[in-house]
């Protein structure tokens, strides 16, 4: 009957794990999406309007055209066709992970990364700056920076926050579960069991140990054969 039990149960936990896994893989698909055509859009402009100029916008915020032939906020110049080779791994494993989120804010965040590594990836293939990435958003205090690169850094930060805070299955730390919200435990195949042949009062045993008092012997002044059921006298 148990095996039976758990025939049921089991594809059924499997099409549930498998359901969340394709959401959250779908989640991360459709924020990388969304990253990347913003990403583009954004650049698009920048070429077209800042080859013109750059453009104030606010206190330190410039936007001004500047090519990138390195990775992330400038860094590691001339690296261009290695970079996009390590781009196209992370994005792989990462598309992978995504079935194993925790969460689905986790996937999006996945999301973040995966769509701001196309997009600059994107950049590196179609737009024609010898591998470089067009970068316009400058702060003047921060190395030049494009739309992909700031998704890459809330989506690295917010990973980290979400792989922190999430618990660990055999973290003593977490309060047991309330008594009467899980399932009854079933009985261990392994745990004794009462024969009835061997128990109190079974045949050839002695019901009575040492010193414990017996029922009254027939014809006792205490028992109960010598006294009658009904006084006829009265």
């Amino acid at each position: 009957m148990r095996g039976v039990q758990e025939w049921r149960v089991a594809p059924a936990l499997t099409a549930t794990g498998h359901r969340r896994s394709l959401r959250r893989l779908g989640i991360t698909v459709a924020v990388a999406a969304a990253v990347v055509a913003a990403d583009q859009a954004a650049t698009s402009w920048a070429v077209h309007r800042l080859a013109r100029g750059p453009i104030h916008v606010l206190g330190p915020l410039d936007l001004q055209l500047q090519v990138n032939t390195g990775s992330a906020f400038s860094l590691a110049q001339g690296w261009a066709p290695v970079i996009g080779a390590l781009a196209v791994v992370v994005v792989v494993v990462l598309v992978a992970a995504s079935r194993r989120a925790g969460s689905d804010g986790l996937a999006a965040a996945i999301g973040l990364v995966v769509g701001g590594a196309l997009g600059n990836l994107a950049d590196r293939i179609f737009r024609h700056y010898h591998g470089g990435v067009v970068d316009f958003i400058a702060l003047h205090f921060w190395p030049t920076f494009n739309v992909a690169d700031a998704c890459i850094t809330v989506g690295v930060v917010l990973v980290a926050v979400g792989l922190w805070r999430s618990p660990s299955p055999s973290d003593p730390s977490e309060p047991p579960a309330p008594p009467g919200t899980g399932a009854a435990p079933e009985p261990d195949a392994e745990s004794p069991v009462i024969d009835a042949g061997t128990g109190p009062g079974a045949a050839g045993t002695d019901p009575f140990p040492d010193g414990a008092p017996g029922p009254p012997a027939a014809g006792s002044s205490s028992g109960g054969a010598n006294r009658p059921l009904v006084d006829g006298a009265r």
